[in-house]
């Protein structure tokens, strides 16, 4: 098969189009010929190494985590697919070696969701890890019925989907932060738009009225958002971040690392196809334009998600 791959750390230009052997399947594997596999900040932090700490890795690395594709064959103990079936996982393994950027993946069935028909493959692929993200982080901190929640960088791929996710589960209003050129974006997606900068909380705490104070912060950005969200959420129980764990341990503040969970998947795409969740892709590349798609990505400003079709 045709794949992404890499023998070394680096910038993007460690990566190349390569022709390796076909992934061997499991007896609880499902093999999925690649339809769409979403780009991911964490693609291009592994790329550069900075999770060897984290999880074992082995060189070729095959990067991706999010994939949309057709089910080729299954492992001798898989019932519940079968050949044809339309599917999307957020694919994270334990060792990180054999990604979605490729013709084909194998994928625990553990992890797999069945892809609505009336839902694109482009779409799909661009969901599981941003869904999954957004969805688990806003249940970490416990956002209901009522509830006023910060999202940080709302425009972006986790939080645009965080924006329409906190509604759904309740949330009474949300405040999203955003460069000014993507207000219109966040409020169509049914947040009220603020701008990053020194004057964030006290335009929130206008905002919000009353105390000043948030029920629940979401934050995808860290630095001075996280230390502007320290000063505005209620209690910081209710507050999380996805990227910078050290520091969220040391305030008291909760750290979400994504989690692949099958019904959770399900419940996202099902949304989708029922037009009550939006997944913006700002931009498709080719499976052999992985390198620009990884700088785009790494450039900032990209609205929603990247998607390597294949």
């Amino acid at each position: 098969m045709k794949a992404i791959a890499y023998t070394r750390f680096g910038d993007a230009d460690v990566m190349s189009l390569q022709e390796l052997p076909d992934p061997l399947i499991g007896p609880d594997h499902v093999l999925v010929d690649v339809r769409a596999a979403g780009v991911n900040p964490v693609d291009c932090k592994i790329r550069a190494g900075y999770l060897q700490g984290l999880l074992p890795h082995h060189l070729p690395l095959i990067p991706g985590w999010d994939v949309a594709g057709v089910v080729r064959a299954v492992g001798v103990g898989v019932y519940d697919w079968k050949p044809g079936d339309e599917v999307l996982a957020y694919a994270r393994k334990d060792h990180v070696q054999f990604g979605t950027c490729a013709e084909s993946v194998s994928v625990p069935d553990r992890m797999i969701a069945r892809k609505p028909s009336t839902v694109d493959f482009v779409t799909a692929g661009a969901l599981p890890l941003a869904g999954l993200t957004a969805l688990q982080s806003l249940k970490a901190v416990g956002t209901g019925p009522g509830d006023v929640v910060l999202v940080h960088a709302a425009a972006g791929g986790v939080g645009h989907l965080q924006v329409q996710i906190a509604r759904e589960l309740g949330a009474a209003r949300v405040i999203g932060t955003a460069s000014p050129r993507n207000h219109e974006f966040v409020r169509s997606l049914g947040a009220e738009p603020v701008a990053y900068g020194d004057a964030l909380v006290d335009t929130v705490a206008e905002l919000v009225g009353g105390d000043g104070l948030v029920d629940a912060v979401v934050d995808n950005v860290g630095g001075l958002s996280f230390d502007q969200s320290l000063q505005l959420v209620r209690d910081r129980a209710r507050m999380t971040s996805i990227v910078d764990g050290a520091r969220a341990l040391e305030n008291g503040v909760v750290n979400t690392w994504a989690r692949p969970d099958a019904g959770q998947t399900q419940w996202l795409v099902d949304l989708v196809a029922a037009g009550r969740l939006r997944v913006e892709v700002q931009q498709t590349f080719p499976l052999a334009e992985a390198v620009k798609a990884h700088r785009l990505l790494e450039g900032g400003h990209v609205r929603g998600k990247i998607v390597l079709t294949v």
